[in-house]
């Protein structure tokens, strides 16, 4: 379409013919001299012919290019014209229409000066402060103002009032007052236009509806005037349009349940159905679109290349999706998956009751728990969790089904939609959908990007440990010892620094240089000895350009090492300061003459003995790894195992020092001040938690992920059984 020509028919588009429709000074021959000068273009002349292409030889860009034009026409009616030709199929009927009709009111006056532009309001002098009345009570939904303001002045529920060119019952639609759009209902008869009035981007009162999210107001509109489901705006894009883009479940099952997929201006028809299954697929709507493929498969299979692939593309790139474990905690996903292992016919969700008890007594356990609702304060967000897992298998269920649709495709088609898919989930981390595309078409394994990277190039160069892992489920590694167009391996990817994004999963500078190089070591693994040594087209191997891509990171690694041991070393110093003393100055003293401790036969006084030992070794330990990792070497290969050990062996020593120092402490006291007073253990002891507790939700968070990192499963090897090419 010509730019020049867009640009003239935009500003066609600006102005306001008339607000009481075609008079004699302002006739049909006036507007149509106007827009046969705005439409010169050939491009666009094709749409506005008295012959339009058969239906058959419609293709999409035709189709958005008719709505488009037909929006700009109806936009620069008046209400009255409006009604007359709003529900005509195209922008050639529509003009057809208008010529007919207004054929007959020619008039040879001169041409008026154009009308001013199209505003958002366009009252003179102060008659806007009586027009907004209804705006505003429309708004509040205030009923008794907005009546009376009706019943004075009837042709107020028509009027354009609002920035965006929207009526009353636009405004109604979304301030979630039903009562209040249903009695402005009311006063429109049945044939009037009102609802056929649209803002200046086309939108309808349903359109309004279906974005805010306000079910009952949809309802009451689809129920009342269901043509409204089938009125598009400028865009093309219908209230199912909207309801999907703002994610609202509720309103876009009301709409798909209420809509006629044989009407002329049918919604799930050609794009209009391709791009509402992407919006579906963008707010996780995954149940509705596999839903929808399956009542209407012409969504996808009319044009798999532009509906298969894109849709697949969607889903691909929605990893976090499909990554529920890695969102919430070990209980969390051991109380649910044994909540879903049950039968669910034993088990009322919604009253938390349990129907019959034929279980094992450990899921006779967890269902009692959960029925009383301990579970849900052990364990927050379990049913968060199940959702998740619940929109995973949604999600999975529609890749299949698309996949299942490629299967009747030709080879070429269905190799060109199985490209872009496993590139995209490669790069995205999203390894289900990796495995049904190499399920359907086993060759996607080698097909290449621009860059010649493979899906196991872009799965390292990326960082998607997911899609790694399926080179352990492999039966050949050839594909992986593959280089792309600058000569890099996997491993050559591998020694790059790895994006800021997927680098900051990891807490610490040291714990991340630690991932680099467990990623550096782990694609070595899949190579031959003959590719570590190669060199790219650059000259350089994987390990020199591992050593320059990480040399600020190792720096940063190595002061984030010495700042925590210093911290660390301080506090060791401390304790085995303090219980060095107290093991010296014991608790009540000698005796003078054998100068034994006074309380060498009480039970406390070997508590206390004990503890202050234990404390004393552990702080010493602890001091002793701290000062280790003051003096180490800080080489790249240290990173790996050696200095996240002596943090691990330093912080948990610095703990169990913590914890029996204070036990130490309260034994000590219990001797001095509650000698048979018991009740002294309950304060003292409560007390002495709070310094252990301070240090486990402080530090633990750190040696946790120390100890998973140095000494734990990891994140690679084999996941599944599954087996892949």
């Amino acid at each position: 379409m010509a730019t020049l020509a867009s640009a003239n028919v935009a500003s066609f588009v600006s102005v306001k013919l008339s607000r009481d429709g075609l008079d004699d000074q302002y006739n049909y021959e006036t507007w149509s001299e106007q827009m046969s000068c705005l439409l010169e273009s050939q491009d666009l002349m094709e749409f506005i012919d008295d012959t339009p292409p058969p239906p058959e030889s419609r293709d999409d860009k035709w189709r958005r290019t008719d709505r488009l034009i037909k929006g700009w026409i109806l936009g620069a009616l008046s209400d009255e014209v409006i009604k007359t030709v709003v529900n005509l199929p195209s922008a050639s009927a529509v003009w057809m229409k208008l010529k007919d009709n207004f054929s007959e009111t020619r008039s040879p006056s001169p041409s008026p000066p154009p009308p001013p532009p199209f505003a958002a309001v366009s009252y003179k002098g102060k008659k806007w402060r009586e027009d907004t009345k209804l705006y505003k009570s429309a708004l509040r939904g205030d009923w008794e103002t907005a009546k009376k303001i009706v019943d004075e002045d009837p042709s107020a529920i028509k009027l354009r009032m609002g920035f965006n060119l929207e009526t009353a019952i636009h405004v109604a639609a979304t301030v979630g007052k039903p009562e209040f759009l249903s009695n402005l209902l009311d006063l429109i008869s049945d044939d009037d236009s009102v609802l056929a009035l649209i803002d200046k981007f086309g939108d309808n009162p349903l359109h309004y509806a279906a974005a805010m999210g306000d079910y009952e107001a949809a309802k009451i509109l689809v129920t009342r005037y269901p043509d409204l489901l089938y009125h598009s705006n400028i865009y093309g894009y219908f209230p199912h349009h909207s309801a999907a883009d703002f994610g609202h479940r509720k309103i876009l099952q009301l709409l798909i349940s209420k809509t006629n997929h044989n009407h002329l201006n049918n919604p799930f028809a050609d794009g209009g159905g391709r791009f509402l299954l992407e919006l579906m697929i963008c707010a996780d709507l995954f149940d509705i679109a596999l839903e929808l493929v399956d009542k209407y498969p012409s969504i996808v299979t009319v044009d798999p290349r532009r509906s298969i692939g894109p849709v697949l593309v969607r889903i691909a790139k929605k990893a976090t999706t499909f990554c529920v474990d890695d969102q919430f905690s070990f209980w969390k996903r051991l109380i649910c998956i044994l909540k879903m292992n049950m039968n669910p016919k034993s088990f009322d969700i919604e009253n938390q009751t349990i129907l019959d008890t034929e279980h094992p007594w450990w899921r006779k356990l967890v269902l009692k728990l959960h029925s009383r609702g301990v579970i849900k304060y052990l364990a927050f967000g379990i049913n968060k969790y199940h959702e998740k897992i619940m929109l995973r298998k949604k999600a999975l269920g529609l890749v299949k089904c698309l996949c299942k649709h490629m299967e009747s495709l030709d080879y070429d088609l269905a190799s060109g939609i199985c490209e872009i898919t496993i590139l995209a989930a490669a790069k995205a981390g999203n390894r289900d959908v990796v495995e049904e595309i190499v399920e359907v078409y086993p060759l996607a394994i080698y097909f290449r990007n621009s860059s010649s990277q493979s899906f196991i190039h872009l799965a390292v160069k990326n960082r998607c440990e997911k899609v790694f892992n399926l080179l352990y489920q492999s039966t050949t590694y050839d594909y992986s010892n593959e280089i792309d167009n600058s000569g890099n391996s996997i491993l050559h990817l591998a020694a790059r620094l790895a994006p800021t994004h997927k680098l900051n999963l990891v807490s610490g500078a040291a714990l991340q240089m630690q991932r680099e190089l467990q990623w550096f070591q782990a694609a070595s693994k899949f190579i031959s000895p003959y590719m570590k040594e190669q060199k790219n087209h650059s000259g350089k191997t994987a390990k020199m350009i591992f050593t320059k891509e990480h040399k600020k990171l190792k720096i940063a690694g190595e002061k984030w090492m010495k700042d925590t041991a210093t911290s660390c070393t301080i506090a060791a110093t401390l304790i085995a300061t303090v219980v060095f003393a107290a093991s010296i100055t014991v608790p009540g003293g000698n005796e003078p003459k054998f100068g034994y401790p006074v309380f060498h036969n009480s039970t406390a006084f070997t508590v206390f003995a004990v503890s202050d030992a234990v404390s004393l070794f552990t702080s010493t330990t602890s001091l002793l790894m701290f000062l280790s990792i003051h003096t180490s070497r800080y080489a790249e290969e240290d990173f790996l195992y050696a200095l996240p050990k002596r943090l691990c062996i330093g912080l948990f020593t610095l703990f169990v020092s913590i914890l029996f120092m204070m036990i130490a402490f309260s034994a000590t006291v219990y001797l001095v001040f509650g000698r048979k007073k018991s009740w002294v253990l309950l304060p003292v002891g409560a007390l002495s938690c709070l310094p252990i507790s301070s240090f486990v939700l402080l530090q633990y968070p750190l040696l946790r992920d120390v100890i998973s990192s140095t000494y734990g499963h990891g994140i690679f090897g084999k996941k599944k059984d599954r087996p892949f090419p």
